[in-house]
This record gives structure tokens, C-alpha cells and sequence, in this order.
């Protein structure tokens, strides 16, 4: 007989031997772990029994066992209960203890794990560092959660093979990130290429309750909004929230020493960019006169009708033509004036200095108009305003829809290296129309003026742009039409009139308590004549 099979009958005759045994202390068994419980039921009775009770207990006990043993057969009765109790009790086996509920930050975390291993895996890879048997703890180095239990911060390592220089690359990453810690916030992801290591940062959302208001600034400065500390290393003092704070600005410098003269603004419909062109043109009203061009005809700027230094406002055709038009004879009126005077070695005309503005608003639509008339592009006519405004001190901001990048002309899109992309996109549009790499994802939903910020080769910044709501909305809170009618040159009837219904008046013949102030006349500058 072989070793082997000596070995297998021997385990054989063991486990028939244990089982046997088993069979047979079985009762044992059972009467032991029932007493068992009683005497664990005795401990907690007595760690439950008051100490100024625990004497008495015991003498009763004792007098009930004295009065059993004293009974004809007592003992062997007291012994047969006590040993059907014990049977009893200790007929089902101990419960097993509840399994402990798994960690939510282990679940997370390895969930994100197995959604990158796809991605970041290589199956000729003998150790790989994802893999089906990997564990995160060996690709993530630190994580950090935020009191709500969403990913705050996340710093990986990659393999060094995987295409990090790729932009298509990268994106399938951040998409997966993005997606198993939440959509609804956006991400930074700083990649580092030299050491394979990326570094995932949850950004803070940026405060929506900044209202218009003067902003400490110099004279071609015009802000944007406001950004996180990443994005500025400048803060100016706004009224938020009934108290003075620092905010880290976007600043937009104009004039004929600025790099990028002229703004490009696109967003989807309710984003925010009639929002913009309202709080760039009452910062552009301290220092210079305007021209609003409403496209779209919606009335969002009509509150500038008639303004000081506002020269008109036009949502029509053939007022848009004739605006543009007047405004490419005083783009080339100023260059034959500041060309004049610096050759005669003279001051140089203050209305020539003086900046203006042109500002659009959905240009498109009347490009789409007018080819259906058969007349000129309105975008054809910037094209001298694009080219020499900032010698001219004529500065051009243009807001279109997202859909509507395609219909505008090459020169407005070349000549416009100040961009501003507003509410819900994706980075590939972000990127197209930024025309830079975006290294934040956007979140799928946005608040009306929240995007993205891009001037000249400065890298993208996140935006929020000031509520500026047209004081003429009677949907609009009554604070945020009161901010801003109070930056308006002057309070026209309409205005007025819808100012004083949010108020209530005390009495007529109650005198005001600050005294109206008189208005000086407009200084005489040129307009267009219609």
C-alpha cells in the first residue's frame, strides 16, 4: 500500500473519529453554552443591581436555595431544571456578529480605481499598477473628502507609458474623474508630465451676489467679473452681502497700450452675456462714450436710451448700418487727427482721446437679415474699428450666441484675443472658442454669468460676472435694479417710474432728504445723424 493512500485513509478514520465525537458531546454542548448564558444573565443582573440592593438580593437568594435543599427531593429537582433551562437556552448557537457597514471613502475610492484601470492599464504589463487584483492604495497617494463626503482632492500616479502629452488622452480621464466624484462642480487637473503624477482639485463655486457697483479701477480698466485666488493675484473692495470684501478681479485693460483691444463674448441663451454687455458699458460711461448695437432686438439695453455719452442705441437694420457706418468715419477722423497733431507737434484734440465704445449684441441675426435684403454685413463695417481702433482709442466688444461661431466674420474672430465664454460647455468648446487648452472640466450646470475668461495668451481664468439686470425688468429684484440705475449718467422717466414703484412713498408733501443735485449739460461731442 502506498504512502499516499496510508495518508488519505488516515484522514479519513480522523474525520470519522471527530464527527463521532461530535455526535456524542453534543448534549454536552448544548447544556454547556446554555449555562453559559445564564451565567452571563447573572452578571448583568447584578452589574444592573443597585449597590444599596445588592445585600437584600443576595439573602433572599440564599433563603430561596436553603428552602430548596431543604425540600424532599429539592436538589435533584433544582439540578434537572437548571439543566433543561441550560438545554433550552442553548439550543440555537450564538447569533454572529453584524457585519460592519463598508466605508463610504473605501467604496469611492475603489470604484474610481476600477473605473481608470481600463484606461491607464497595459495588459503586457507584468506588476501593473491598475490592474483587475490592483489595489487604489498603490496608485493614489493622497485623497481628501469634504464634510458632505464628495471628493475634495485627489493626487494619483499614472504608468509612464500612458500618452500624457495627448489631449484626447487626458480628457478620457478627467471625464471618468469627473464623472465618480460629481458633475455638478468643477475640476482643475493639474498634470504633471516629468514625474507621471496628476493632481485633481474640486473647486469652490465662485459667489453669485456681487451686484454692480463702482469698481476701484484706473481709466481702461473695465472688470469682468471675479475669479478664485488661482486665477488673480489682485483683489479690489466690492460691496457683498451688506459688507465690504476683497475679490480677486478679471481685469480687462483697454486703450492704445493694450494688447488685446477688443472683447469676443459667446454663450448659450440666458448665460449671461446681455448681462455683460450692461456691466461693461456702465464701467466704459466713467470714462467715455458708447454705441449699443441689440441685435438680437430683445430691448436689454433699452435703459441707455438718452444717457449722457451714450450716442444711440440701435436694434434695427438699417440703424445698425447707419451706426457702424458713422463709426468707421470717426474711427478714420481720429487717425487723421492724432496723425495731424503729432506731426504739427500739438496737443492732440480731447475728442479724439476720449475712448468709444461699440458694443454688440448679436450681431448675427442682423447679418442673417441683412443677407436676406440682399445688403452690406454689418460685421463688414467693424472691420476698419477692428484694425486701427486701439491707435483711434475705439474699442469693440462683440456678444454672440455659441451656435452663431461659425457666422462670424474671420476679422471679428482674429482681431478679438480677449474672449469670455459663458454658461453650461464642454472643453472642446471651451477650447475652440477660448483658443487655448482649457485645464478645468465645466460643471454641468451653471448659475446665469458664470464661464470662462481668456485675455490674449494668459492662461483661461473661471469667471462670474456682476449681476447687472436691465433696470426696466419688473421680474427683477428690486435691489439689483436699484444697483443699477444708481450707475447710470441719469435717472430718465422710465426708470424713475419703475424705481418708485419698488418704494413707498411716505407722503407728497413730505420734502426729500438729500436735495436733488442740478445736472450739468453733456459736453458737445460728435454724434452720428440719422
Amino acid at each position: 500500500m502506498s504512502l499516499t493512500r496510508h495518508l488519505s485513509r488516515g484522514r479519513d478514520l480522523a474525520r470519522t473519529a471527530g464527527d463521532h465525537a461530535a455526535d456524542m458531546f453534543a448534549p454536552l454542548t448544548l447544556i454547556g453554552r446554555g449555562l453559559r448564558h445564564h451565567a452571563d444573565w447573572v452578571k448583568a443582573r447584578w452589574a444592573a443591581t443597585p449597590k444599596e440592593k445588592r445585600g437584600p438580593t443576595v439573602f433572599l437568594t440564599a433563603a430561596a436555595l436553603l428552602g430548596v435543599f431543604l425540600l424532599p427531593h429539592g436538589p435533584l429537582g433544582a439540578l434537572v431544571a437548571l439543566m433543561a433551562s441550560a438545554a433550552w437556552v442553548g439550543r440555537s448557537p450564538k447569533a454572529p456578529a453584524a457585519a460592519a457597514e463598508p466605508d463610504a471613502v473605501e467604496l469611492k475610492l475603489s470604484a474610481l480605481y476600477a473605473a481608470l484601470t481600463p484606461y491607464l492599464a497595459a495588459p503586457e504589463e507584468f506588476s501593473p499598477l491598475y490592474g483587475p487584483e490592483g489595489r487604489y492604495q498603490d496608485a493614489f497617494s493622497t485623497w481628501e473628502f469634504d464634510d458632505e463626503g464628495r471628493l475634495a482632492g485627489l493626487d494619483l500616479v499614472y504608468p509612464a507609458y500612458f500618452t500624457d502629452t495627448e489631449p484626447a488622452a487626458r480628457a478620457r480621464v478627467e471625464q471618468v474623474i469627473q464623472g465618480k466624484a460629481g458633475r455638478s462642480r468643477e475640476y482643475r487637473f493639474d498634470w504633471d508630465e516629468e514625474s507621471n503624477r496628476l493632481r485633481v482639485t474640486a473647486l469652490a463655486p465662485l459667489a453669485t451676489d456681487i451686484l454692480a457697483q463702482p469698481f476701484v479701477t484706473t481709466p481702461g480698466e473695465i472688470v469682468l467679473g471675479f475669479t478664485d485666488d488661482h486665477g488673480s493675484h489682485r483683489t479690489i473692495p466690492v460691496a457683498q452681502g451688506g459688507s465690504t470684501v476683497q475679490q480677486p478681479p478679471v481685469v480687462w485693460r483697454t486703450g492704445a497700450r493694450s494688447s488685446e483691444p477688443h472683447l469676443l463674448a459667446l454663450g448659450s441663451a440666458g448665460s449671461g452675456t446681455s448681462t455683460l454687455i450692461r456691466s461693461v458699458a456702465l464701467q466704459a460711461l466713467r470714462h467715455g462714450d458708447l454705441m449699443v448695437i441689440d441685435g438680437a432686438g430683445t430691448g436689454e439695453h433699452a435703459c441707455l436710451v438718452n444717457r449722457p455719452g451714450v450716442h444711440t442705441v440701435e436694434t434695427s437694420l438699417h440703424g445698425a448700418l447707419a451706426a457702424l457706418e458713422w463709426a468707421a468715419q470717426e474711427t478714420e477722423r481720429r487717425l487723421t487727427a492724432l496723425n495731424a497733431a503729432r506731426h504739427h507737434g500739438v496737443a492732440v484734440p480731447e475728442d479724439v482721446t476720449r475712448p468709444l465704445w461699440l458694443l454688440l449684441d448679436h450681431p448675427t441675426e442682423l447679418t442673417e437679415l441683412a443677407h436676406a435684403e440682399g445688403r452690406p454685413d454689418p460685421q463688414e463695417l467693424l472691420e476698419l474699428p477692428l484694425r486701427h481702433g486701439r491707435a483711434a482709442r475705439v474699442t469693440v466688444v462683440v456678444a454672440d450666441d455659441l451656435t452663431a461661431y461659425d457666422r462670424i466674420s474671420p476679422t471679428v474672430r482674429a482681431t478679438t484675443r480677449a474672449r469670455v465664454v459663458l454658461g453650461p460647455t464642454t472643453p472642446g468648446t471651451a477650447e475652440a472658442v477660448l483658443a487655448g487648452p482649457l485645464d478645468i472640466t465645466p460643471a454641468t450646470q451653471t448659475p446665469p454669468g458664470r464661464g470662462y475668461a481668456r485675455i490674449g495668451a494668459s492662461a483661461p481664468v473661471r469667471l462670474q460676472v456682476p449681476v447687472t439686470v436691465d433696470p426696466l425688468d419688473d421680474e427683477a429684484p428690486a435691489a439689483h435694479r436699484e444697483a443699477v440705475i444708481s450707475l447710470l449718467p441719469h435717472r430718465d422717466t422710465r426708470t424713475e417710474a419703475s424705481a418708485d414703484d419698488l418704494k413707498v412713498e411716505s407722503s407728497a408733501s413730505t420734502p426729500s432728504s438729500v436735495p436733488e443735485m442740478p445736472k450739468e449739460p453733456p459736453a458737445v461731442r460728435p454724434r452720428p445723424v440719422w
